[in-house]
């Protein structure tokens, strides 16, 4: 085959070479037509990755509309790199979560890496300090040797380039399930703070003026990333390893330092990350932003491999890079800043008034496009959506009852289950310290990290029960955003919004489109009740693997909190003896999708828990004011396992005891995973006071110093075992079935 130098416009159509690239036929007819002549081999590359899912959401658009986006506090919904919402005093928080799904299946350790810088730089683009890291991971069966491999590779990964770069890592969430085998699921979620005069924008605004490109140099690493995140995984998939792009930590380091330097500095327009697609996004959106055009040099572009072609440099993914646009005549005060760091700021182009995106090379015309076509003028698509048969079939089912004989052993099994059990064994590796502001690092209901010189704190999670979303997508988008909100309230917050990170299967599959429509309007509707507007987000479809099997769909919830005072932080597990027990609402024999129906049968099926979110609202509203009114010791949401889990997660940390009575239907009291339900204790002194505020809250036993985890019915004790037993089984599950321990 000839050099891509050599490959004529004919010749990519009548090959159909652009259908390598990611492209329609119908999709070559309308850049053809944008045109109004074929595209050359630089130009259809350009087009490939800009119109690939990934980079314009053409199959999301419809459904990310319905999103509520706006609030009293967003000062930057979705659209820039990040969002961002006010917490008062002038400053804001930012955050957004990003997949790096398919690059980790075939390069886990570098996949899962390089997410971590992506989002790192969504985020220091915005001009806010990083202060946090948080992840949320999906695998297969760890009994599977290849899924062990994905696993322990993808925490090594992100533990490598979180450790160096000097961000915590201090929250998120890993489950496991069969539909992952083949098709791991990597997101990560970086959380910033900024004051608000400092905000930057990704714009290439001021005909005349700069662009200059900043960071590391460009290499052959990443081409085609953002189309290869757009198709599923398949037996050819290994072949694509150069899709994936290498990080490097200590460089994102200095990067963060000098760009956290530059927005201070007057002659500075504008400022965007290079992530998908590469320079191409970066330049084109910064224009269209700016309703500019731009020209740019690729002679100029630091190349860290020689005879790279327009199309190489343009569609690489190398890390560690940044576009910036300057005041013209200022190029040298920008640059003296990047040289403090060691680091290359090199002008490359300058912004016009032609709304066109021009690229010379070698003194030749390289590209020359219209700049909306690439930024926003993609085609979108309103894939057909039809109720998947499974579905049907499980909402007629009767209600499944699980058949529990023995107690102790069923609780001992569901502490097993690598979903519920500790992960230390993940956390551990990660340095969840560094910066010192982490108040409560992983392992309660939600990460904590103070805000310095205030006595203010965020509190941050990641959330998703993707069986609850298999088994009802509505229902269980909805779940996804309460349970968020949970655990921000139980560790003492107000939730302010969220960013989501939708990962789904083909949405040319009509019962995938349904999942996808449906679970956002689940979420769309829990957003709108519990006012957390969506301020950011990514979209990973096609993430199916050998022979069409989708992922289940799992649209994870990224939530932030504002804790207005540092007293109000309250954490998971339970502190003294003589503390009375609560729990927040009553249990209902629910248990399609749940952690013991999968234990049992080996699959889910049936309906999802019911979810009434004035309920939701009510109560995560009076547990609040309960934990800012001092009342309340310890805090955690009911979720996998149900209140028997729950319970035995609360005593873990300082090895307690308790006595609870639950009533005789046994099973559903200790394992149901009925929705809008917590788990409290409070001091004796203030049980009046506790119950004036919180009337769900049903007073269920007390906390004691004897180290014996005890369940009684009215006749007789139903459980009772040392609670360091329990803590072992729980403890132990993961590192009996990796390679290796930490």
């Amino acid at each position: 085959m000839p050099s891509m130098l050599e490959i004529s416009p004919e010749q990519i159509k009548q090959e159909k070479l652009y259908r390598d690239m990611g492209l329609t036929d119908a999709e070559f007819e309308s850049i053809e037509n944008i045109l109004g002549r074929l595209p050359n081999y630089t130009e259809t590359g350009l087009f490939s990755v800009m119109w690939s899912e990934h980079c314009s959401y053409k199959n999301s658009k419809p459904l990310l509309k319905k999103f509520p986006t706006e609030g009293p506090a967003v000062l930057q919904g979705p659209g820039e790199g990040a969002g961002i919402i006010d917490i008062g005093d002038e400053q804001a928080v930012v955050f957004k979560i990003e997949s790096h799904n398919h690059p980790s299946a075939v390069e886990p350790y570098q996949g899962a890496a390089t997410g971590v810088g992506g989002i790192l730089r969504d985020v220091f683009s915005m001009g806010a300090r990083p202060v946090a890291l948080l992840n949320s991971l999906r695998f297969g069966s760890l009994q599977e040797p290849r899924v062990k491999y994905l696993f322990e590779e993808v925490v090594r990964g992100i533990a490598g380039y979180g450790n160096c770069v000097g961000v915590p890592t201090v929250g998120g969430e890993v489950q496991f399930d069969d539909a992952y085998n083949g098709n791991p699921l990597v997101n990560a979620m970086c959380v910033g703070l900024i004051d608000h005069k400092d905000i930057q924008k990704g714009i290439a605004a001021g005909i005349g003026n700069t662009v200059m490109y900043v960071g590391a140099k460009t290499g052959r690493d990443g081409i085609h990333g953002a189309t290869f995140a757009s198709e599923e995984l398949s037996e050819e998939s290994e072949e694509k390893r150069p899709s994936v792009q290498v990080g490097d930590p200590f460089m994102e380091k200095l990067l963060i330092e000098a760009c956290l330097d530059v927005i201070h500095h007057d002659a500075l327009v504008g400022i965007q990350d290079m992530g998908a697609a590469g320079l191409t996004s970066s330049a084109s959106e910064m224009a269209s932003k700016a309703g500019t055009g731009m020209t740019m040099n690729l002679d100029l572009i630091p190349q860290r491999e020689t005879n790279m072609t327009p199309y190489e440099m343009m569609l690489s993914e190398s890390q560690e890079r940044m576009l910036l646009v300057v005041e013209k005549g200022r190029e040298e005060e920008i640059a003296q800043v990047f040289r403090k760091y060691n680091l290359e700021a090199v002008a490359v182009g300058e912004v016009t008034d032609t709304k066109r995106f021009r690229l010379e090379h070698n003194g030749e015309v390289a590209a020359d496009v219209p700049v909306d076509s690439l930024a926003e003028d993609a085609p979108v698509y309103h894939q057909p959506s039809k109720v998947p048969a499974y579905y049907e079939e499980f909402q007629a089912m009767a209600p499944y009852q699980p058949n529990v004989t023995d107690y102790t052993e069923t609780l001992h099994g569901l502490l097993r289950q690598p979903t519920i059990a500790s992960k230390e064994w993940v956390y551990d590796q990660y340095d969840s310290m560094v910066q010192t502001n982490t108040v409560v690092a992983p392992g309660s209901d939600a990460a904590v990290l103070r805000v310095r010189g205030t006595d203010k704190a965020l509190a941050m999670t990641t959330d998703c029960n993707s069986r609850y979303i298999y088994v009802d997508p509505e229902v269980g988008g909805q779940i996804a955003v309460a349970e968020a909100a949970r655990n921000i309230v139980c560790s003492g917050g107000r939730p302010l919004g969220l960013t989501d990170g939708l990962n789904f299967g083909s949405p040319e599959n009509p019962e995938i489109f349904w999942q996808m429509e449906k679970s956002v309007d689940g979420m769309s509707e829990a957003c709108r009740k519990l006012e957390t507007p969506v301020i950011s987000g990514n979209v990973s479809l096609y993430n199916e693997s050998f022979g069409g099997k989708a992922i289940y769909p799992t649209p994870i919830v990224g939530m932030v909190g504002l804790i207005e005072k540092t007293e109000h932080i309250t954490q998971s597990h339970m502190k003294q003896a003589g503390d009375l027990i609560y729990v927040i609402g009553k249990a209902k024999p629910e248990f399609g999708g749940s952690e013991l129906q999968g234990m049992l049968e080996g699959r889910h099926f049936g309906k999802a828990p019911e979810l009434d979110l004035e309920i939701e609202a009510e109560r995560q509203q009076k547990l609040l004011h309960a934990i800012q009114s001092g009342l309340v010791q310890s805090a955690h949401d009911l979720s996998e396992g149900g209140l028997a889990v729950a319970l035995a997660e609360s005593l873990f940390d300082n090895e307690l005891g308790c006595e609870v009575a639950v009533s005789q239907d046994v099973v559903t009291e200790l394992f149901a995973e009925t929705q809008s339900r917590f788990l409290v204790s409070v001091r004796p002194e203030h049980q009046e006071a506790f119950e004036q505020n919180v009337e769900d809250a049903n007073l269920i036993g007390l906390v004691t110093d004897d180290g014996m985890y005890r369940i009684f019915t009215e006749q007789k004790a139903v459980v009772e075992t040392p609670t360091s037993e329990l803590k072992q089984t729980w403890k132990g599950a993961i590192p009996c079935l990796v390679k290796s321990k930490v």
